[in-house]
């Protein structure tokens, strides 16, 4: 059996004392730059890692964090655990992940986290919501993601895509698709209990109400293809009529992608008689039929920020709200 490296091994390799490898290992500034980049790259050759018990022992931090999510079964949620998973293991930080849907899952969820001894935790979007109001463990750091208001209380940061100016973005450049003669931009929109739908919904009225267009009542779904696909038959059966709709934005590309085949059921061309955007720009949007223009998040920047956040929070620093602005990707759904 292959002998784990150890600090001595370390600081052999780095001509530098154990107490100094140790310094670098707790992350104290006690040590000048060029001798913690000569240590840190001892321990990346050779496979150095730390006891994650023995450290928490000496700190009393389990280097260890919580995720709470409400659902994983929407693309944008799976795309936040990957991009925090992936930022919390480039740090050297343990993942636990929990799944709540209601407040007594939430505040069980809490007690989950507390006993595994995290020192923070994470919380995305509808999940906020539910944990409103619910009593959380004394001095735990948090950091909510896509949240309306964030939970009260000191310890707490907010992380989020700026989904309203999003939105403005996508529908001034389908109305300059639609031009000046007065036609709208019509809306599929997502869950009441969303944040980040009321946000892109927010953004496309004040965008049509600036430009002086008709704001016509949208259609709501629940993420999926299929909802996007019911949603527009409603828009287009409506009182509008079919052939009056010539522009749509989607609140997310797996409704639009629903919307492009109601769209093709009707005999109706993309971007030839109706132009489409969607939001989150997913990895499949390049490849849909038409490619798909829409509005990028950057999910792996998201996961990053938020994992800078929490550990600053950890830290016992003051850690300011993060909103990080979206761009517009255009490609053949609206091009033309």
């Amino acid at each position: 059996m292959q002998r784990r490296v150890s600090m001595v091994d370390v600081a052999a390799a780095a001509g530098v004392s154990g107490q100094t490898v140790s310094r670098v290992v707790n992350g104290s500034p006690r040590v000048d730059p060029a001798t913690r980049a000569r240590v840190e790259a001892a321990m990346e050759r050779l496979g150095y890692r730390m006891h994650r018990a023995a450290r928490a022992l000496r700190t009393g931090r389990t280097e260890t964090i919580g995720l709470m999510v409400s659902s994983l079964a929407t693309v944008g949620n799976s795309r936040m655990l990957q991009a925090i998973a992936d930022a919390a293991a480039a740090r050297g930080y343990a993942l636990t992940v929990v799944t709540a849907s209601s407040a007594d899952a939430v505040a069980d969820g809490f007690a989950r986290l507390h006993d595994q001894g995290i020192d923070g935790a994470i919380i995305l979007n509808e999940a906020t919501a539910v944990a409103e109001g619910l009593a959380r463990p004394e001095g735990l750091a948090l950091v909510v993601v896509d949240a309306a208001h964030p939970l009260a209380g000191s310890g707490i940061a907010s992380v989020r895509t700026d989904h309203a100016v999003g939105a403005r973005a996508a529908t001034e450049h389908l109305l300059a698709r639609v031009g000046p003669g007065g036609g709208t931009v019509h809306h599929l929109a997502g869950p009441t209990d969303s944040f980040a739908a009321a946000e892109r919904e927010r953004g496309w009225r004040e965008a049509l109400v600036a430009a002086g267009r008709a704001v016509p009542e949208p259609a709501r779904g629940d993420w999926t293809a299929a909802s996007g696909h019911s949603a527009l038959e409603r828009i287009l059966d409506g009182a509008w009529g079919g052939d009056a709709v010539t522009a749509l934005f989607a609140a997310n590309d797996q409704m639009a992608l629903g919307a492009l085949r109601a769209l093709a059921d009707r005999g109706r061309r993309v971007p030839d008689d109706v132009a489409v955007v969607g939001f989150d720009d997913i990895a499949d949007a390049a490849d849909y039929r038409p490619p798909l223009s829409t509005i990028r998040q950057d999910f792996d920047q998201l996961g990053e920020r938020a994992l800078t956040t929490l550990a600053a929070l950890i830290a016992g620093d003051e850690a300011a709200g993060v909103v990080l602005e979206p761009q517009l990707v255009v490609r053949q759904s609206s091009a033309g």
